[in-house]
């Protein structure tokens, strides 16, 4: 691979031009392992960004995306439809919270936030109110596209410089309560005041639940999420859930919301939902917030992206979601959680970690001070791994096929190089 044309010509995500950092090539992928160019094998501890939670080069993978290949890659998904959609749609209504029944595909995550903030809008534009705001809090991350980044927390995340030039949303006091600790009922009275104060510009309420990720990777407890769900019953605002990075069994539930045991109006899925094979995303809403929207003056939901419902993604999105259906996620989650809860306190020990933190499938460790990026990255390939750290931030969401021994050397490899 000509490492030298991609340094200067092909542009990472969040890196510099005039600066870039080192790439390790990659030759080919199988379970949680890439093997990269030069031979080495590093044990992926990032699942691809969530995503690739079966493990690379999977078997029933590799076989829809093949069979569905040879009938056809795309069609277009205005007046036409075709059986992977339907099926695909079929089995995120049977297994998302039971009032969430019309689903609608995009291409991305970034894409289904910016849906679920144009249905909210709609809803209201709809109902004759004009209600251009969102309420969320403070340390989220909703993506990278312009809408997606007026609802991700405008001064502590990678959108700071575009202040001014987005649309200025609402944003409360993120959680401070972490998920096993015990309830504070303080920690919900600056959303309460907020919402109080705007409820009547508010169009819904938007936030990622349970783990707040690349705003922070915070993990925060279940009783604030049924505080947002009961508050925004009383003011009659619909709840949006991200759960691009939290669903499909990463926190230990199918969905994070369950842990609150709450039903949001409108969900956001991705990543995952193709086991990391291709991009596809779904947004998913009650009959009540989708026949609003339809009774409005457009008469529809005015949004279609060009490879919506795209064959090829949806066939690989089915066979992903059977693989689930199959139950042995939550043993292995569990697994990976009760490993976690052992390792990382081990880590919390050393001089400059100012907290560990677990919940499913994630770990995290929260250092004093940025980490520099790549001699940090070179040390763990070293070692033997690939764990990609962000600011203070070094955590791990590795595929829930991971064995113990694999998870074992992922965090002895943190261990060793924060020594």
């Amino acid at each position: 691979m000509d490492l030298v044309f991609d340094q200067q010509h092909v542009w990472h995500p969040y890196t510099s031009t005039l600066n870039p950092l080192p790439c390790y090539p990659v030759e080919s992928a199988q379970g949680v392992y890439l093997k990269l160019e030069d031979g080495r094998e590093i044990i992926d501890g990032m699942s691809s960004w969530w995503s690739t939670i079966h493990g690379y080069n999977h078997p029933a993978l590799n076989e829809a995306a093949k069979s569905q290949l040879d009938k056809m890659s795309h069609v277009m998904f205005g007046g036409i439809t075709h059986e992977p959609a339907v099926e695909l749609c079929r089995k995120l209504v049977d297994i998302t919270p039971e009032p969430l029944q019309h689903v609608f595909l995009a291409d991305s995550g970034s894409v289904a936030v910016e849906v679920s903030l144009k249905m909210a809008l709609q809803y209201w534009h709809a109902k004759g109110e004009r209600r251009p705001k969102f309420l969320t809090v403070k340390h989220g991350y909703h993506g990278d596209t312009f809408a997606a980044m007026s609802v991700t927390d405008p001064n502590n995340s990678m959108h700071s410089l575009y202040k001014g030039f987005l649309p200025e949303h609402i944003f409360a006091q993120s959680p401070n309560c972490g998920f096993f600790d015990e309830w504070d009922e303080s920690d919900i009275e600056d959303f309460k005041h907020k919402l109080a104060c705007h409820h009547q510009e508010v169009a819904a309420v938007i936030l990622e639940p349970i783990v707040q990720g690349a705003g922070g990777m915070r993990i925060y407890h279940p009783t604030f999420l049924s505080r947002v769900r009961e508050l925004c019953d009383e003011y009659g605002i619909l709840l949006i859930a991200d759960e691009i990075a939290t669903g499909f069994g990463r926190t230990g539930k199918m969905f994070a919301c369950e842990h609150a045991g709450i039903n949001p109006d409108i969900m956001c899925v991705g990543k995952a939902l193709t086991g990391g094979y291709m991009t596809l995303s779904a947004t998913l809403t009650t009959k009540h917030v989708a026949n609003t929207v339809c009774s409005g003056e457009a008469g529809c939901f005015m949004h279609g992206p060009t490879f919506m419902g795209n064959p090829l993604a949806c066939a690989v999105a089915n066979a992903s979601l059977d693989i689930l259906m199959q139950g042995h996620w939550l043993e292995q989650v569990k697994s990976i959680e009760n490993q976690l809860s052992e390792t990382l306190p081990e880590i919390a020990k050393l001089g400059g970690v100012k907290d560990v933190r677990w919940l499913g499938a994630i770990g995290v460790v929260e250092l004093h001070e940025p980490v520099d990026m790549a001699s940090i990255q070179k040390a763990f390939v070293d070692s033997g791994v690939w764990i990609r750290p962000f600011g203070t931030l070094v955590y791990i969401m590795p595929p829930f096929i991971i064995k113990p021994q694999e998870l074992s050397q992922l965090t002895s490899a943190i261990k060793l190089t924060l020594e």
